[in-house]
């Protein structure tokens, strides 16, 4: 049987964005970001990381630092007894200069690559999925499949959403009262 989860932005959403964040150190939770996860958490419903992460395939920083900054912000969730199901991320970016992620791809917002492999992995219904992010390519990555977006923050050229949540906390409250319909 085919299920609801959320999709999560990493930048702006559960943490406060540091351009090409590179130092677990700077890692720091959004206001609400634990409590939200927690509340999917005891719903059952899974709590999934998507991000575009190019500064890998630009040279800025390697996978070692991103998974060095991917565990911090994970403990920081843990310590408040809050757990993402499942991190993708995309390293792609076609103008980078690491030969090997310097590609189009499928699978870097706003394309859906990486929600269709996690509707697959979770058996989602991506119809019924919901979308928290703070961008036009988180909107429109969720869009492309049928599902429901959810802008936080307060940017005015992001148009198409469902729902502009105050923050990912106000959001996740929102898709909680939209299941129970």
């Amino acid at each position: 049987m085919l299920r609801t989860g959320v999709f999560l932005d990493r930048d702006d959403t559960v943490i406060k964005d540091v351009p090409y964040l590179s130092d677990p150190d700077k890692v720091e939770l959004m206001p609400g970001a634990a409590e939200a996860v927690s509340l999917l958490n005891s719903r059952n419903i899974p709590a999934i990381l998507v991000t575009n992460q190019s500064g890998i395939a630009r040279g800025i920083f390697d996978e070692a630092a991103l998974e060095a900054v991917n565990n911090r912000f994970i403990y920081l969730l843990e310590k408040s007894s809050a757990r993402l199901d499942a991190i993708y991320l995309c390293p792609h970016y076609p103008g980078g200069i690491i030969k090997k992620y310097a590609i189009e791809c499928t699978c870097r917002k706003p394309q859906p690559g990486l929600l269709i492999k996690a509707a697959h992995d979770f058996s989602l219904d991506l119809k019924s999925c919901y979308f928290i992010g703070d961008k036009d390519s988180d909107m429109e990555a969720i869009h492309r499949v049928g599902g429901n977006a959810v802008l936080v923050g307060n940017r005015a050229d992001v148009k198409s959403f469902e729902y502009k949540a105050l923050n990912i906390l106000d959001a996740v409250n929102w898709i909680l009262n939209e299941n129970e319909r």
